[in-house]
């Protein structure tokens, strides 16, 4: 193992002892492995593995939200899961990961880290005949702003659990939650607060008190109406719990008990530390019809048929709704929050994102706005969508990964989308299992997710 101080120190001798490994012959007359980390000069740490029969295919990989590498220098991960690295590695791909050294919603700097991560493979690995990105989460953000951005690095994006409609959009959306949450669950509560918090310590009070009004609604009929009601301008799933079978589709008690369980953490995710990234609140709700958004929701039967069941007027709290004053953005902290980065479509190599349909850590529908988006910027036929057939967040099977792997760099390497449809990864994953069982079973599944309610597309 290599590791270096930083990039700029000491990639002389980095760079020369594995060619030196690579040139040198192995037993088997192949060349040797490489394996190196270190830190580059902005405080990021990378990973890379290149197997002993390297194919030329490369993975460079980003992280997660709050998975920063921070004074620590915590090592960077290479993407996927065990038994998918375990299985490329073993079939020629090379691995390549950045942690960035900022925290939080650190799209950024992950950006930048992931093209000087990209330049020292090149320096210590020679240039690799194809190179896609993928990543988790926000790291899935990462993936899809070098498909716009970077399409001169890579040549191929896997975002996977992604956040592809952006945090603007994202945190829209749940605002639209909170504010009926607050309105209708908790008005007279000055501990819950929106936006514009002014510490980590006022968050945590906030959330604190937030959870306690939701516990307390969970325990009457009217409480469980209206924790519906918000969940569906969040568009909560309905099948959100892992382990869980799906609810029947008109149990409507066992649908909310699922949102229920997602909705803190789908509806009050962290927000302090975007706001401070941001320089301010990007979020609004000025102008938004909340009748109009139940109605296009999907959720419509579920809330209607709670609110009668606890004999409330649901007509009567959407009119209180429409008279509360709403919550305005910054426009400078909108600006930030689209540079970094919210999707403008205009996809410069082939995208293949992968969506779980339970998933809340963005909503499934982002994968709707996101095609849209794509579309719109007249770049359909670069972007194929799978999805996968569970509640939960980025918790794919090593078949699942490496089909989605195998399936973007044919798109690649052939110019053509033959094999992107569900039935055919799934044919993939099952063979690749029944060859390795370690990757275990695949669960795609033809989906079309509903419409995004608050989608935003900088100007």
């Amino acid at each position: 193992m290599i590791n270096r101080a930083t990039r700029a120190v000491t990639v002389l001798s980095a760079t020369a002892l594995a060619l030196a490994l690579a040139l040198a012959p192995a037993a088997s007359g192949q060349a040797r492995p490489i394996s190196v980390t270190g830190v580059h000069p902005s405080g990021a740490t990378y990973a890379i593995e290149v197997p002993r029969d390297w194919n030329g295919t490369l993975l460079t990989f980003s992280p997660g939200y709050g998975q920063g590498a921070g004074p620590q220098h915590l090592p960077a991960d290479l993407g996927g899961e065990p038994a998918a690295r375990n299985w490329l590695l073993a079939h020629g791909y090379a691995l390549a990961g950045t942690r960035p050294y900022g925290d939080g919603w650190a799209v950024a700097e992950t950006l930048r880290g992931s093209a000087d991560t990209l330049a020292e493979f090149a320096d210590v690995a020679g240039t690799p005949a194809t190179t896609l990105a993928w990543g988790g989460s926000m790291g899935g953000a990462v993936a899809a702003g070098l498909a716009e951005r970077r399409p001169d690095l890579i040549d191929g994006a896997l975002p996977y659990c992604a956040s592809v409609a952006g945090p603007v959009a994202m945190l829209n959306q749940s605002l639209d939650a909170a504010f009926v949450f607050k309105t209708l669950l908790a008005p007279g509560d000055d501990a819950v607060k929106l936006v514009r918090l002014a510490s980590a310590e006022e968050e945590t009070r906030s959330t604190t008190a937030a959870r306690a009004a939701l516990d307390a609604a969970q325990r009457t009929p009217a409480g469980r109406a209206r924790i519906a009601l918000a969940a569906s301008f969040a568009q909560v799933s309905t099948w959100s719990v892992t382990g869980t079978p799906e609810p029947a589709a008109r149990d409507w008690a066992a649908q909310e008990a699922q949102e229920y369980a997602a909705f803190m953490a789908t509806v009050f995710s962290p927000r302090y530390p975007l706001e401070q990234r941001a320089g301010g609140n990007f979020s609004w709700n000025t102008g938004v019809d909340y009748r109009r958004g139940l109605r296009e929701s999907g959720r419509m039967e579920q809330v209607r048929a709670l609110y009668a069941g606890a004999g409330l007027n649901l007509d009567a709290d959407l009119s209180a709704l429409a008279a509360v004053p709403r919550v305005s953005a910054d426009p400078g902290a909108v600006t930030y929050m689209e540079d970094y980065f919210t999707p403008r479509g205009a996809v410069g190599v082939p995208v293949l994102t992968m969506h779980e349909r339970g998933d809340n850590y963005p909503t499934v529908t982002q994968a709707r706005t996101y095609s849209d988006v794509v579309r719109r910027a007249g770049k359909g036929a670069m972007l194929r969508q799978v999805f996968v057939d569970r509640p939960g967040h980025c918790r794919y099977t090593g078949a699942e990964f490496v089909a989605a792997v195998q399936t973007l760099r044919t798109r690649v390497t052939t110019g053509r989308w033959t094999d992107a449809g569900a039935h055919q990864l799934g044919e993939l994953a099952a063979r690749l299992a029944a060859e390795d069982p370690a990757l275990g079973a695949a669960e795609f599944i033809h989906y079309s997710p509903g419409r995004f309610l608050r989608p935003h597309v900088p100007r």
